[in-house]
């Protein structure tokens, strides 16, 4: 059940949404998302830095009432002695990677963003919506301050609508249980 997924952007049609659990969080798993692709992958090899702005949202039973939100910036560059090669920062609790491939920093970003799952009964059904787009630099200081990521800000950055090649990718699942969720197994609680 939990691979059941709806996108809902239609360029990104292909990606499916999966949900995992590791006792305490829920995490995205989405292997056929691939969004260091095109323009952002073109600025990053022409020396720019991409930020993407991430949005994990829980639904209540009606799909309607939001539970839990968590969002995340994903600050991405190539580096420049050895292309091909990227770094990944992730704001909130600093983690980060450099010497990645593509598809291990898209990799990467997805296996570190998740949504603790404290109050959710094991049998209790909510939807799961993951957000993801590339930031355009004049938002990023409404979204980003000095006291880290507005939860507002993130919220009034994903709902604009987006310019040209920056559509956003918006991927759901749901209706899922946490007691019918694949258990991740190796992996810390975070609590996030």
């Amino acid at each position: 059940m939990a691979g059941l997924a709806l996108p809902l952007s239609s360029a990104r049609a292909a990606a499916r949404l999966n949900v995992s659990f590791d006792g305490d969080n829920l995490h995205v798993t989405a292997p056929q998302l691939h969004f260091l692709t095109g323009k952002p992958l073109s600025r990053l090899h022409d020396g720019a830095t991409v930020v993407f702005l991430s949005q994990i949202t829980l639904f209540q039973q009606d799909h309607a009432t939001v539970f839990r939100r968590a969002s995340d910036r994903l600050t991405v560059s190539e580096d420049v002695w050895d292309e091909g090669k990227f770094s990944v920062m992730l704001a909130t609790g600093g983690r980060s990677v450099k010497g990645l491939s593509v598809a291990a920093a898209e990799t990467w970003c997805l296996d570190n963003l998740a949504i603790s799952a404290l109050g959710i009964a094991p049998d209790w059904p909510f939807w799961f919506r993951f957000e993801l787009r590339v930031a355009d630099p004049r938002e990023l200081s409404a979204v980003v301050g000095d006291s880290g990521i507005s939860l507002t800000g993130m919220i009034e950055a994903l709902s604009r609508k987006p310019r040209g090649d920056d559509d956003p990718w918006t991927l759901e699942a749901g209706p899922l249980r946490l007691a019918q969720l694949p258990r991740l197994t190796g992996r810390g609680a975070r609590n996030e």
